[in-house]
């Protein structure tokens, strides 16, 4: 179900109060594309943000722009001229070459050749880097259709083609920023973007994922020259858990390092309803790291990521959207809204007999539990030799 008015390309933000609101970057190309069938991605996540997004009545005409398709030589500052024309190539062709595939990754490993391979990647990339551009003086901007972390240089990697969370960062760093944050807080670690700037400390990487989950990377030890963090948690971390983090490792971290700018990846696989991991989280725990990150940081992007119920994906950024926008969710969505995640299918055994408040709510009821001891332990490791800030006089100094 498609709702709300045609994208604003140009223009200025949206001013209330003298203050500039958030600007949410979105694209028709999401709408209809799937992986094939039987993936993961085979389910509507973007679309049917934007749908809820639109009506809930929570986006201003001028607060919306169409994403771009990112250039080949925008993808050539991080991804290699051979891959960028392979993906280009496969799409053409619709088929990918054997020497393709085993040199690229496309068309195996869970990187199916479909529809739009090169052109929905290079579009969140496009609007990765809009994001960027859009922030260059500071504000806020939401991307559901970026977030794609595992995306390497000459290859695809778990379901990512590109990598638009590195291209938006080398986007921020183009223009002289010297202190970036990135906030990973999928189900998954953020391999691509950790490597990719696994030599520049202008970049501190860090990653809230689950411990020995796909793709087996980003143990706590693992810290990139300094600039690098891992907090691998156990199956079942819950509301509290995050809670304990953010107030324990990730705020602190923040105020230590003063970053210019911070790119959250809010993948919303950690939420408890995502069949590809054994976390146990509500989406108020994503809206709480969005909320208490916010006011910290000079420039905001966030992103999408993973999310694999289409339900708990699209009310999770719904969610996110309403949380940069200080808006209140309601306890009952009205009837358009409804309409939109009624007319939801999803193959799998869950979504035959979805529970009612899956229709009828964004903000799921939050999911306390105890703060385990592994999670305490990570907390305190995440803030031992932390680097000095950007332009500041190292501590050692008379």
């Amino acid at each position: 179900m498609r709702q709300g008015g045609p994208a604003c390309k140009t223009g200025p933000a949206w001013h209330v109060g003298g203050v500039t609101r958030p600007i949410l970057i979105g694209s028709e190309i999401y709408r209809g594309s799937t992986y094939g069938p039987k993936h993961p991605l085979a389910i509507p996540r973007v679309s049917t943000t934007l749908d809820l997004i639109r009506a809930m009545g929570w986006v201003a005409e001028d607060q919306y722009r169409d994403s771009p398709r990112a250039t080949p030589d925008q993808l050539m500052r991080f991804h290699t001229p051979d891959y960028v024309a392979a993906l280009m190539r496969t799409e053409a062709a619709q088929a990918v070459t054997e020497e393709d595939r085993a040199r690229h990754h496309i068309g195996a490993h869970g990187n199916p050749v479909y529809r739009e391979v090169f052109r929905r990647p290079a579009t969140g990339a496009g609007g990765a880097i809009l994001a960027a551009e859009l922030t260059r003086d500071g504000g806020v901007v939401h991307v559901p259709g970026a977030g794609t972390h595992h995306g390497m240089s000459d290859r695809a990697s778990g379901f990512c083609y590109l990598n638009d969370v590195v291209l938006g960062l080398t986007a921020w760093l183009d223009q002289g920023l010297e202190s970036i944050l990135y906030l990973d807080i999928d189900a998954h670690h953020g391999d691509g973007v950790e490597l990719a700037f696994h030599d520049d400390p202008r970049v501190f990487t860090l990653s809230i994922h689950e411990a020995n989950r796909w793709p087996h990377t980003g143990r706590a030890e693992d810290r990139a020259g300094g600039h690098a963090r891992n907090l691998p948690v156990p199956d079942g971390f819950n509301d509290s858990e995050m809670d304990w983090l953010l107030r324990h490792a990730v705020l602190p971290l923040i105020r230590h390092l003063r970053p210019q700018a911070i790119f959250l990846q809010c993948g919303a696989d950690a939420v408890e309803e995502d069949p590809l991991s054994r976390l146990s989280l509500s989406n108020a725990a994503h809206r709480a790291v969005v909320g208490a990150v916010m006011p910290l940081a000079p420039r905001l992007i966030v992103s999408g990521g993973g999310g694999y119920n289409p339900w708990s994906v699209a009310r999770c950024w719904a969610g996110v959207w309403a949380t940069l926008n200080r808006l209140p969710i309601p306890p009952r969505l009205p009837a358009a809204a409804e309409a939109v995640l009624r007319g939801l299918s999803w193959s799998r055994a869950a979504g035959r007999n979805p529970p009612e408040p899956w229709f009828t709510t964004i903000a799921d009821a939050p999911r306390p539990g105890p703060v385990r001891e592994a999670i305490r332990a990570l907390a305190a490791v995440t803030l031992r030799d932390l680097p000095e800030p950007a332009g500041a006089v190292p501590s050692s100094a008379a």
